[in-house]
């Protein structure tokens, strides 16, 4: 244990030198949760007042009622330059087809494949819709009929979300940014450690001290994830501040992150980050060159991405949260909303991924032993 803190100190020593590298995976970290909360502030303006809808309606005076209700709204008629390219054709007969109480044709001019125009037409049908029902409910009225028995169903929703849970879909997909962190935060140390150490020649040097290739391992592992635990505490005290910021509140909800979820987030990313720097270590030494391992390193990083963005987007859910990275994004989800959490896959998990950290780091040792690796031939 004592050779392993002296080689462990040596490790990030080296390490710490090499600023740009440091940094360079630091700044995910920091902006980040940054750029999130820009879009989740965006989102939520959105959502609480959208933009008034502006389209063309032609034989707008054959209709007031109906160009009076889109108004309400927010679909106006407008001849201004930002007025999409949808049009709202009222038939000439309109008045007489509705004094007669008979079906009135109006009809939506449009490029449904224009994927701009999607949302707004769909939001035109709807409130045409709810017009509709509006008119026919009240012809029903004036012939002494109750609307209602028009509804064979009269359904009820009974919204059950709390605030906290409401706030925790849209932080679920910050987890996103969390868990990858603990990949992204040291992953030029992790090269530089292993692919650049040997294109150095330094590897070969620290070799032929009297140490186990286990041990050079283990300690370049270790130090790696000590930056990935730094990139992850970054992010998550960035993230407690920058979510502050965010106006939550216009849709009935609020989101905050405790120190409890911090420290809930500390432990469980422990055993990721060694996993992560174990594997980046064994991939880097698989390489013949620094530029090899990048590009490997690059591509291995997709399945964490993978799982990370299934669990975040509820896809199999059922299946995947047993797997290492994805149990633990949904043991994060799950603790934002208030849930309890799934504890016996996150055991499993934690377990799963202890130990491929000690695969990837016994290939890595067995890989330190052939002189093809550790001069790159």
């Amino acid at each position: 244990m004592k050779l392993l803190t002296v080689l462990f100190k040596k490790e990030v020593l080296d390490a710490g030198r090499d600023k740009r590298s440091v940094m360079a995976g630091l700044y995910y970290a920091i902006g980040s949760p940054i750029i999130m909360c820009v879009l989740f502030s965006i989102m939520l303006k959105q959502f609480a007042s959208p933009d008034e809808l502006k389209i063309t309606i032609n034989n707008a005076d054959a209709a007031p009622a109906l160009v009076q209700y889109l108004d309400s709204k927010e679909i106006i008629h407008s001849t201004d330059d930002d007025v999409k390219a949808i049009t709202l054709e009222i038939s000439a007969d309109y008045q007489d087809k509705m004094r007669e109480g008979r079906s009135a044709q109006v009809t939506i001019i449009a490029d449904k494949s224009n994927d701009k125009l999607r949302k707004s037409i769909t939001e035109l049908e709807r409130a045409l819709m709810r017009y509709n029902s509006e008119v026919a409910s009240l012809r029903l009225l004036t012939r002494g009929i109750d609307p209602t028995v028009m509804q064979a169903v009269n359904v009820q929703v009974q919204d059950q979300a709390t605030p906290e849970s409401k706030g925790g879909m849209f932080l679920g997909i910050a987890t996103l940014s969390i868990v990858l962190t603990l990949f992204y935060a040291a992953m030029n140390l992790a090269i530089d450690t292993s692919a650049g150490e040997r294109e150095r020649n330094s590897l070969a040097l620290l070799l032929s001290h009297p140490l186990s290739s286990m041990q050079v391992v283990l300690a370049k592992s270790a130090a790696i994830a000590a930056f990935s635990m730094l990139g992850l505490a970054i992010i998550l005290v960035v993230s407690k501040f920058a979510y502050a910021l965010v106006p939550w509140q216009q849709l009935g909800f609020s989101v905050n992150i405790g120190f409890d979820f911090m420290l809930l987030c500390m432990v469980i990313g422990l055993p990721i980050a060694l996993m992560s720097a174990s594997l980046q270590v064994f991939v880097s030494f698989m390489a013949k060159s620094f530029k090899e391992a990048q590009t490997y390193v690059t591509m291995v990083l997709f399945v964490p991405m993978g799982l990370s963005m299934v669990t975040t987007y509820d896809i199999a859910t059922e299946y995947v949260q047993w797997l290492p990275i994805a149990a633990q994004q949904h043991a994060m989800i799950e603790f934002i909303k208030g849930n309890a959490l799934p504890w016996p896959q996150l055991f499993i998990s934690t377990l799963v991924t202890l130990a491929l950290f000690g695969l990837f780091s016994w290939l890595s040792s067995r890989m330190l032993k052939s002189e093809k690796v550790v001069f790159g031939l």
